[in-house]
């Protein structure tokens, strides 16, 4: 089965098109926001591909940069109807923002790389275990809020196993395969399946042991999404309580990059972080 992508690369190729056509036709942000009745702020939003554009200012915008190729019209009001349509996970309901946000661009990542302190990550948990984290994590959520997040977890993993497949490269600390989220049994059943997926060709899981106690991801987890070369660099994305960080500038992707790298090197190979998981595996039974 193919893998959705979403809107989210609809919506960069577009923001690519226009800030190029807009610096051809020697036109500023204030120049184009002046015609169209709208803010600086919302043109910088819909060059950087993080919000749409409809088609009538669309229109504006290709007649004022001077784009009268009928052809390369037609691609980008396609680009624009595709970049308006609603995700796949549409279809379980409400989902906050910031989480949406986040599934779109994992939706459109050809790999992500991800560091997790506490917990397994969600394309590798299995639905008890979702659960589980879920509901320690969303307090005061109800049954149907955690429901909705446990299914849209689950349906996220499609895309290991879809084409073209995620590459996804997971680092965890070995507190993570030691803290029994959900109990024993659910934790146990955790560790089966990640050994099972760790054995996909695009999956690599490795283990930061205890006796590596001083690394960078101490300060808690990342990911490192990647996107075609094409389309747009890569974005690094951080949770925390106080909101999602997304960053994007090349001196903060310079320095998670090279956070993520020591602790590659510092963790388990791919073999050994496996014997690890299965003899942990082995203690809960």
């Amino acid at each position: 089965m193919a893998r959705p992508t979403g809107p989210t690369i609809a919506r960069w190729q577009l923001a690519r098109e226009l800030r190029t056509l807009r610096e051809a036709a020697a036109i500023t942000h204030a120049d184009i926001a002046e015609v169209l009745g709208c803010s600086e702020s919302k043109i910088y939003k819909i060059e950087s591909g993080h919000t749409g554009v409809g088609r009538g200012d669309l229109l504006v915008m290709l007649d004022r940069y001077h784009a009268t190729d009928e052809a390369h019209r037609q691609t980008l009001l396609d680009l624009q109807k595709q970049g308006k349509e609603r995700g796949w996970w549409v279809k379980y309901g409400q989902l906050p923002n910031p989480y949406s946000m986040y599934i779109g661009l994992e939706s459109a990542a050809t790999a992500v790389k991800n560091f997790e302190l506490a917990v397994v990550p969600g394309l590798l948990q299995t639905e008890n275990y979702a659960r589980a984290t879920v509901i320690a994590q969303r307090v005061g959520d109800s049954k149907q809020d955690v429901d909705r997040r446990v299914q849209v977890r689950i349906a996220r993993q499609a895309c290991l196993t879809e084409e073209p497949p995620l590459i996804l490269w997971t680092i965890l600390d070995e507190s993570v395969l030691r803290r029994q989220m959900g109990g024993k049994a659910v934790m146990r059943d955790q560790l089966h399946h990640l050994i099972q997926v760790s054995r996909l060709p695009n999956v690599t899981i490795q283990v930061l042991p205890f006796s590596e106690a001083s690394h960078p991801g101490t300060l808690g987890n990342l990911a490192i999404l990647e996107f075609p070369d094409d389309v747009h660099s890569p974005v690094a994305y951080i949770e925390t309580l106080a909101g999602d960080v997304y960053l994007e500038w090349e001196d903060d992707l310079r320095r998670v990059t090279l956070h993520y790298t020591h602790m590659h090197a510092a963790a388990l190979s791919k073999t050994k972080s496996a014997e690890l998981i299965a003899a942990i595996a082995r203690e809960l039974a």
